[in-house]
């Protein structure tokens, strides 16, 4: 039974939560709208504030004129009287400042306009002078002429009346700079003086202002306070008539809660009656039942006392019996012993043979290990020295042929360019370049360098678009050169069924990094992170693997037999590779055509480059040393090599140029004799001016004219 006391409560809580409003938006909503809205609405308000924050109207708009008391109004009245002191002392204050910055903007139009005036003045001052001093430096060029004294002494008065003339316009110039100066120096003066006298003006209104504030202010917080002493009475008053209303209405309130009060413990009591009868009752029906449940429990006591003597006496002859055990067990026990430190001693004596036995083993081991150790450093070593011995004699080699060939290149360079001139200059024919194979080779012609598995891959892609787009010709397929003469085609369907079934050896970061590439282009660099985790690095490594793929089909045996057939094909490569050296350079061994690829179930991709790789790893760690033996070239090109660099120049070319030669010894004759004549017709010239020179000496000279007749007359002066 709930007590009336709780009703209450609930009956009071459920009258509160209908007498309250409804509530606006709040941020705490699990609703995402009404939180929007309820963020909306605070920002709104908060702008209101602020503006009538700004314009001085009171926050809560709702009061009227009526409801605002009398202190509210008092400060309204000294806020907007204050405020408007403030304004006109600062309106005051700063009116010095606003007019020494016109009188400063006023100066300093002038002193703009005074500036341009002065730079036009330079400007056109610098012109006249640069013009006598042009003047004057012609006038110096033309004194250099003049021989005459004179003429000479009145240029240089004259120059010197000028320079005494441009010099004295120039001191002109500087003396009013300088005056000009001294009278900003003068206006500068008044200026501090005027400025000083502006600041002492100010400072007196600031304290004049500051004075006027205070008393003001002090007059306008008096009669704040005196408004607030009035209604602080009439609040006193007015709040003591509710509190007497207030008590009045609490007394009646008690008075009427007493009554139900009275009446409520009326009702718990009679309750509480009825309670205790029922209560006696059930307390009589519970003590008969636990009696009776004794009694049956005191029964079943002299049961369990009665097996409990019997299992007693049962106890007591297993005893016996087990006492008798034990005697017997303590006989078995010491012969047991006995036998077991017999056997001791026979353990004692075989450690210590095993230990002899196993101290010898070391020191053999020891020492068959050192020799080990020793004959492997020694052959480490001996494969260090053949290693450096190979790359000495392979950088010899090719330097040699480098020295070789850079000389004979120049040699036939030089005897093109001979080539060249002779069909340009001396033929008049046109003359082109010839284009041998020879020529663009640079060092030995039977290396071939190995390519990486990623070029033989982009190759290999390259083909298979270029297949794809001339399928129309249904022309046989390009093979590669691949063991078994594999084609482009097949080449590229494995290598796309392992870059999709492989892409657990691909990183995270390289797969986002290669979303945005082209197809080919993220093929190419998924498999090249596959090579890398695998270990396949150059081409060999990607045809075994090649080979590898087809041969499973055909190798494939059921499940017991599964390991062996994967192994044996790569097996069978690895042989074979040792003996030719390169994959590459192998001939097909099969001319039946290999299998296709899509007989290669995408699930046994993993199965066929498990075995690969174990079957890629024993073969490499076999073959380690014969990977240190140097390689053996192939000598058969180089003759044909080297003797097609003597044959640039035809045998023709060689006639024709042994025709010009001797063509052109017989013009060098001429030309040499032609030389000659022209040196001897030179001396003659110079003999025969030497001769005209002394004649006209002769000539010139003063007894011809004491002849009766003279020379002149009777010989003509050649002339030049």
């Amino acid at each position: 039974m709930n007590p009336p006391g709780s009703l209450r409560v609930l009956e009071e809580k459920e009258k509160e939560h209908l007498a309250t409003p409804i509530l606006e938006p709040s941020i705490h909503s699990d609703n995402p709208q009404e939180r929007i809205q309820a963020r909306r609405l605070r920002i709104a308000a908060r702008l209101e504030a602020r503006r009538r924050e700004a314009l001085g109207e009171p926050l809560d708009g709702k009061e009227s004129a009526e409801d605002q008391s009398k202190s509210y109004k008092q400060k309204e009245e000294s806020r907007l009287k204050l405020a408007k002191l403030l304004l006109c002392g600062t309106e005051l204050v700063t009116n010095i400042q606003v007019a020494a910055d016109i009188r400063e903007v006023h100066r300093r139009v002038e002193e703009e306009e005074i500036k341009r005036h002065r730079l036009e003045k330079l400007e056109n001052e610098v012109k006249t002078s640069q013009d006598k001093f042009d003047e004057i430096t012609m006038k110096w060029e033309e004194g250099k002429q003049k021989r005459i004294p004179q003429e000479l002494w009145e240029m240089l008065n004259t120059q010197q009346v000028h320079c005494a003339g441009l010099i004295e316009d120039k001191n002109k110039l500087i003396s009013e700079l300088q005056q000009e100066l001294k009278t900003k120096d003068d206006q500068y003066v008044k200026d501090l003086k005027k400025q000083s006298g502006d600041i002492f003006l100010l400072l007196e209104r600031m304290e004049e202002q500051v004075k006027n504030v205070m008393k003001t202010f002090r007059q306008e917080l008096q009669h704040i306070e005196k408004a607030f002493e009035v209604e602080r009475r009439e609040l006193l008053t007015s709040n003591k008539k509710k509190w007497e209303q207030a008590l009045q209405a609490h007394s009646a309130k008690e008075l009427e809660y007493l009554m139900k009060r009275l009446k409520k413990v009326e009702d718990h009591e009679k309750q509480l009656n009825k309670q205790r009868t029922w209560d006696c009752e059930e307390y009589n029906t519970i003590k008969m039942k636990l009696e009776q449940d004794v009694q049956i429990l005191e029964q079943q006591l002299q049961q369990m006392k009665a097996t409990y003597q019997l299992n007693q006496e049962k106890l007591e002859y297993n005893l016996q019996v087990l006492k008798k055990k034990d005697e017997e067990s303590t006989v078995i026990k010491s012969q047991q012993k006995r036998k077991i430190n017999c056997l001791h001693d026979v353990l004692n004596n075989l450690r210590s043979k095993y230990n002899k036995q196993v101290k010898q083993l070391q020191e053999e081991n020891q020492s068959l290990t050192s020799d080990y150790k020793r004959l492997v450093m020694q052959f480490k070593e001996m494969q260090k020295a053949m290693r450096h011995f190979a790359l000495v004699d392979d950088k010899q080699f090719r330097e040699i042929w480098l020295m070789n060939e850079e000389e004979a290149k120049d040699l036939i360079s030089r005897a093109f360019d001979v080539d060249r001139i002779i069909h340009t200059h001396h033929l008049g024919l046109p003359w082109t370049a010839p284009d041998f194979w020879f020529l663009k080779n640079v060092g030995p012609i039977s290396q071939r360098q190995r390519k990486s598995a990623t070029q033989i891959v982009e190759e290999v892609l390259m083909e298979a678009e270029e297949e794809g787009a001339e399928e129309a010709a249904s022309e046989p397929e390009s093979y590669l050169d691949l063991p078994k003469q594999v084609s482009v085609k097949t080449t590229r369907k494995i290598l796309m069924l392992l870059c999709d079934e492989s892409g657990f050896l691909v990183e995270s970061k390289l797969l986002s990094l290669l979303l945005p590439l082209d197809k080919n282009e993220c093929y190419l660099l998924k498999l090249d992170a596959i090579f890398s985790a695998l270990g396949i690095e150059n081409e060999d490594d990607l045809y075994k693997l090649v080979n590898f793929f087809l041969k499973y089909q055909a190798h494939h045996s059921p499940p017991s037999q599964e390991q062996t057939s994967l192994i044996s094909p790569l097996e069978r490569l690895d042989p074979q590779g040792e003996k030719e050296g390169c994959l590459v350079d192998r001939e097909p061994q099969e001319k039946q055509p290999p299998p296709s690829p899509r007989l290669i179930h995408p699930n046994d991709v993993l199965k066929i480059l498990e075995a690969f790789v174990m079957g890629l790893r024993k073969p490499r760690d076999l073959r380690s040393p014969v990977k240190l033996l140097k390689a053996v070239r192939d000598h058969s090109k180089d003759s044909e090599y080297w003797k097609a660099l003597t044959t640039v120049i035809p045998a023709t070319t060689l006639n024709l140029w042994d025709a010009l030669y001797t063509a052109l010894e017989k013009y060098h004759l001429v030309l040499t004799q032609r030389a000659e004549l022209l040196i001897e017709n030179s001396s003659l010239e110079r003999q025969n001016t030497e001769l005209q020179q002394l004649l006209q000496q002769y000539l010139d000279s003063k007894i011809n004219s004491e002849l009766q007749v003279p020379p002149t007359q009777v010989f003509r002066v050649p002339t030049k």
